[in-house]
């Protein structure tokens, strides 16, 4: 199992607006992409908002943060506080309910 997490930060307020382009726009983007498993989009008190991708593979895991990161830049730029960051590798500790 891969995690890809995205990170950035928001301008302040942006919560709801956020979460409505990110299920029209980003969702279908990622979800899209081969070994995906789940997306997550979690935001911070501080308007921190970091998006977390699943996939079965270190190549859909990479993929999607590319999509992302364009994604990101072409449709969040103006809700945000400057670039995202991006990262990926294995899920090295991980359990379920």
């Amino acid at each position: 199992m891969y995690a890809a997490i995205r990170q950035g930060k928001a301008k302040t307020g942006m919560a709801e607006e956020l979460a409505r382009r990110i299920k029209e726009g980003a969702i279908p983007i990622i979800s899209d992409v081969e070994g995906f498993m789940a997306y997550y989009v979690v935001y911070a008190p501080d308007d921190t908002v970091t998006a977390i991708s699943i996939f079965n593979n270190h190549a859909g895991a990479e993929e999607s943060n590319r999509r992302g990161l364009a994604w990101i830049e072409q449709e969040l730029a103006p809700l945000m506080i400057g670039p995202a960051t991006a990262v990926a590798g294995p899920v090295i500790v991980h359990t379920l309910a």
